[in-house]
């Protein structure tokens, strides 16, 4: 069908998954009608349940307001002072969880059996030692309240310190993907105009070293703005250190008090920058503050993943991504649970890495992305029937819409059909998640991430702003402010009004396309630029990859958009199959058709090509951009520094030109 945004859409929504009984009966949220009564009063009266959720947290000062709403301006909890280190720490051992283990972290490298080489616990108390350690540590070092700090390490726990440290000082943090290159970080310290950095000599990745510390050198050649880098010694590889500038870690925390007493800092204080793209090529600096990212990603964390003190938790994102940043690090430690953090790939040693993580440590709770599920998939299921998944209770998934084959395989496979699956919708931007079913009570649908979440007031319109009807597609929009919403873009303000608050007059745009079903369950259709117009009709990608990986030889399919004299844009197809199977000459076409018959004939690709795998960055997420290039141009001419693995570009060329 078309609608107003003129997206068409011909996903199903007929399989409903209900919430198993057991988890139910101990969930936090145990019936539909108190979601429904809570959501309306959320909505209605915003500063009453919000105020109601910030009196289980602490501040130093309680706030005079908890809503000061100047379109697109939102400040909230005004008046109040708190910290987040505090919350997240002190306040944890305040209720009794001081010898629990905050942080179970496990590093890449194994022996000849498999087996991991090194696995750290730090409980509350001594994380808070360590955090007040470094935090004094950065005091004499001249970092000062309100100073930007800039953090480039691998997965390894003094990364969680170091966020912690400077969220304890009132120092906020921006902390940059160890994937990115040095030109990257150029950008993102001159936008912060940060004068610190804090890296490592290097991170273990595939049982590589990642030159993390080279990276950096290279950046501080290019500015001269850093004044301070102090460097972590995890690899142990041979780096340069310049006099004057740059201090290891070890050396400076020696005979730093373990005492700290936390800055008391407005509600609306600038806890981190957040580094994203744009469609200017100039990174964004996504800007949260205190008080209510602090409670909003600490409250979603609690009903969504539905935590108890007892479990231990695992988001298998990077933290120098948002999603790493909320819910590994604030969100969890706020709720008191462990969390699990993994320095380094999923398929090493080898494919059941994952699975024997989740086997090792009794993992409960388990976060991850569909493009991870997708590449599992691939490798069939004797890597999970490997090990012992039955301690988990709940899987979740995050980064993009998944398609219903991955859901079904993560919930039979992984979740052995006994674990309910949460599919969160959310970005940098929103600070948490926004959209996302609540494990007991919602009915899931394959693909569909269901009901806005608490204080989230979510609708689908057209390009006027005017409301959709059921199943019909047009652009998601939030229509009133929330705790962890973004507060800006760091030093633009024009450029943030104009982004997320001038494309539908008066609301928040996300950029992403979406229907609202009948039952008001939300499916997201990918981003509104992800959208291929095929002879006047424009075709969400997610839809269409989603239709190529119902396929039961498609283990991954990516699609971009190319023109064509005659269709205007025509749809190229880059495809992995399952088991590493080879194309056998009639895959072509049947693939074409299945599309067709998913979808329309529309939809169907002009061109699909093969490929052993597809170029993602470390986080996992593919790389569309290049895909297009290669599609459009025949060859990649964009800035490659994110790759997790270089061949894939290598192979495609060669697949294209052939």
């Amino acid at each position: 069908m078309t609608d107003g945004a003129g997206i068409q859409s011909a996903a199903s929504e007929s399989e409903r998954y209900p919430p198993p009984a057991a988890f139910v009966a101990d969930a936090h949220i145990k019936s539909q009608e108190e979601y429904e009564r809570q959501h309306q009063r959320s909505i209605k009266d915003p500063e009453g349940f919000w105020g109601e959720i910030a009196a289980d947290f602490h501040f130093f000062r309680k706030w005079d307001r908890v809503l000061e709403w100047n379109r697109p301006f939102a400040k909230w909890f005004v008046g109040g002072t708190t910290n987040a280190s505090y919350n997240c720490l002190d306040l944890q051992i305040e209720r009794g969880r001081g010898d629990s283990t905050a942080i179970l972290w496990e590093g890449e490298p194994c022996d000849a059996a498999g087996n991991p080489k090194e696995i750290k616990r730090l409980s509350y108390r001594q994380l808070l030692q360590e955090v007040c350690v470094f935090a004094n540590t950065l005091k004499k070092l001249g970092v000062e309240k309100g100073d930007r700090v800039t953090i480039y390490l691998p997965m390894v726990p003094e990364l969680a310190i170091a966020m912690l440290a400077c969220a304890r000082i009132g120092a906020p943090h921006s902390v940059i993907f160890g994937g990115f290159s040095a030109q990257a970080i150029v950008d993102r310290l001159e936008d912060a105009r940060s004068r610190v950095i804090i890296t490592a000599d290097g991170g273990f990745r595939r049982g590589g070293i990642v030159p993390l510390k080279a990276n950096v050198d290279e950046a501080c050649g290019m500015t001269d703005l850093v004044k301070t880098v102090v460097v972590l010694r995890r690899c142990e590889n041979d780096v340069p250190m310049v006099a004057g500038r740059d201090v290891w870690w070890h050396d400076q925390v020696k005979g730093a008090s373990d005492t700290c007493e936390p800055e008391q800092l407005d509600s609306e204080h600038m806890l981190f920058l957040l580094y994203t793209s744009g469609s200017t090529g100039k990174p964004k600096g996504i800007l949260h503050t205190t008080a209510g990212y602090m409670i909003h990603t600490a409250y979603t964390s609690k009903l969504i993943f539905d935590l108890k003190p007892d479990d231990t938790y695992w988001c298998t994102a990077d933290i120098g991504w948002i999603t790493g940043h909320s819910y590994i690090v604030y969100g969890p430690l706020q709720n008191g649970v462990t969390t699990l953090m993994y320095e380094g790939a999923p398929n090493h040693p080898d494919w059941d890495r994952f699975w024997a993580i989740c086997d090792r440590h009794a993992v409960t709770k388990f976060y991850t992305a569909p493009t991870a599920i997708r590449a599992f998939m691939r490798q069939g299921a004797a890597y999970p029937e490997k090990h012992d998944l039955s301690k988990l209770k709940l899987l979740g998934t995050v980064g993009e819409p998944i398609n219903p084959a991955a859901w079904k395989w993560y919930h039979e496979i992984i979740g052995g059909r006994r674990c309910p699956i949460v599919d969160t919708w959310w970005q940098t931007e929103t600070g948490g998640i926004l959209i996302s079913p609540l494990p007991g009570i919602t009915d899931t649908k394959p693909g569909s991430a269901t009901r806005p979440f608490f204080g989230i007031d979510a609708a689908v319109v057209d390009k006027d702003g005017s409301e959709m009807g059921p199943n019909e597609n047009g652009l998601l929009v939030i229509r009133r402010p929330w705790p962890g919403m973004l507060r800006g873009i760091y030093g633009d303000e024009k450029r943030f009004h104009k982004e997320y608050w001038s494309e539908i007059e008066g609301v928040y745009f996300t950029g992403d396309g979406a229907r609202c079903d009948q039952d008001g369950y939300f499916w997201l259709t990918g981003r509104v630029d992800d959208v291929i117009k095929v002879s006047g009709h424009r075709l969400g990608t997610a839809e269409v990859e989603s239709a190529l990986v119902s396929h039961p030889k498609v283990a991954e399919a990516a699609v971009v958009g190319f023109p064509d004299e005659i269709t205007g844009e025509a749809i190229a197809a880059f495809v992995t199959l399952r088991g590493g199977e080879t194309p056998d000459p009639g895959i072509i076409d049947v693939l074409k058709k299945h599309v067709a018959k998913q979808l329309s004939a529309i939809a169907r690709p002009k061109d699909i090509r093969f490929s052993d795998a597809l170029p993602k960055t470390r986080s996992g997420k593919i790389m569309r951009r290049l895909l297009r290039e290669l599609a459009t141009k025949g060859r990649v001419e964009g800035d490659t520094s994110t790759l997790e693995d270089f061949s894939t570009i290598a192979n495609l060329r060669g697949n294209t030109e052939e």
